[in-house]
């Protein structure tokens, strides 16, 4: 992690003050001492320099591991900064390799355009849209052709693209690299071209790529661009990093009670490093804090101060409200407010269903046998009351079914 270095004594408390803004959980700030002078002419000319972020449309959702480097966004976007939001529409046509060991397939052109629509929408519930210039690399790549390609490619050698560590394992593995593969750093980096970008942030797997910008920009005849790189993500599980197809992410899309329960699940050891990454709170504020719970205060109190204010940065304080007050009633076993309600049949000629079968036919397990598993377990409640008999039958009339601490059903037997 980059650690501040000695800053020359004429420079500003403000530009102290920005640079501790940005070094605040980062990973690396390269050079950190051209960013200083960057900053220090920023303040001295009142030109807010050009803060950049690439992101490729590969998909349609974005959860909250995504917008770790966001906030920093916001954070720099608040301190007068220009921020520039790049949706990467054609570099997704050429698929990025980073940390890949098979060439990874291009998106067409409709799914790009499909996953494009929400990804600013989404990215705004962090950045100030009022604050933000939205660009596309195909305002550029679309008019490059192929004259203006080879051209940007003699800019570059195969040696140094060769250093990238993937590219370099999959040589000597002998996984096939296609060469269309070697563009996409090259149009990343051109992208801080065409942008006059000062500063560049991705995740730490996207070294290789901001420094190819930084290359590019001095070939160009522009000042290099300093790059900032953020740690990635753990998700809940406090081990892997936050992916969808791990499961331990939270989209931040989801609904308010899932959002809060969920970061309410994180270790009390994760929770620290989340704050550092995902809170707005001052590392003062965080630092008093953590000194509080070491003193003896419940952890669980940081916790779900850092669950309402995630929550309601996506949603909204009185929906982090609720949330909490939904937390507090599952955990009592008590019953939320908003539950699904549905009528079922008892069939012709019948007066009662067994339990099994009932918590299937809810939608609240995947079979009779499972509803009879989880009657086991001791997970399944009826109106409140722990269920140990899977031979029960219930009767025409209305209850609540519970299975675990967030499933529930209000049925009516008809």
């Amino acid at each position: 992690m980059t650690q501040p270095q000695t800053i020359p004594s004429l420079v500003t408390d403000r530009v102290k003050e920005a640079l501790a803004v940005t070094l605040r959980g980062c990973e690396e700030l390269i050079p950190q001492d051209d960013w200083i002078k960057k900053l220090a002419r920023s303040e001295a000319t009142g030109t807010p320099l050009r803060i950049k972020l690439g992101l490729d449309p590969t998909a349609p959702d974005i959860h909250i591991g995504h917008t770790v480097v966001l906030n920093k966004m916001r954070q720099l976007q608040d301190l007068g900064h220009t921020v520039i939001f790049l949706i990467g529409d054609f570099t997704s046509l050429i698929g990025d390799p980073s940390g890949r060991n098979t060439t990874r397939p291009p998106l067409t052109r409709e799914q790009i355009e499909v996953n494009a629509q929400t990804y600013y929408r989404q990215a705004s519930m962090v950045l100030d849209p009022s604050k933000t210039e939205i660009r596309y690399n195909s305002e550029w790549g679309d008019t490059l052709g192929s004259r203006g390609m080879i051209q940007l490619a003699a800019k570059y050698t195969v040696a140094r693209m060769m250093e990238r560590n993937d590219f370099h394992d999959r040589f000597h593995a002998g996984t096939p690299i296609s060469v269309h593969e070697f563009l996409y750093p090259l149009m990343q980096g051109y992208d801080s071209v065409a942008l006059k970008s000062d500063l560049e942030l991705g995740g730490t797997d996207q070294k290789f790529n901001l420094l190819v910008g930084r290359h590019l920009q001095a070939e160009y005849g522009q000042e290099p661009q300093c790059i900032l790189t953020m740690p990635l993500l753990e998700g809940t599980d406090g081990v892997e990093k936050m992916s969808k197809s791990k499961g331990n992410y939270i989209g931040i899309s989801e609904e308010a009670n899932t959002m809060f329960a969920k970061v309410l699940s994180i270790s009390d050891v994760l929770m620290w490093r989340w704050y550092t990454l995902l809170s707005f709170k001052s590392e003062a504020d965080i630092a008093t804090l953590k000194a509080e719970v070491a003193a003896g205060r419940n952890p669980k109190d940081a916790k779900v101060a850092l669950a309402k204010e995630i929550t309601a940065r996506f949603h909204n304080a009185a929906a982090a409200e609720a949330a909490e007050q939904d937390f507090i009633n599952r955990s009592k076993g008590g019953i939320p407010d908003e539950i699904a309600e549905l009528t079922l049949p008892l069939g012709e000629g019948s007066t009662s269903m067994g339990i099994g079968a009932l918590l299937k036919a809810a939608g609240l397990a995947a079979s009779s046998g499972e509803g009879n598993r989880l009657i086991d377990g001791g997970g399944v409640r009826v109106d409140s009351s722990a269920i140990s008999d899977k031979g029960l039958k219930l009767g025409a009339g209305t209850y609540v079914l519970q299975v675990g601490k967030r499933k529930f059903a209000r049925v009516t037997l008809a």
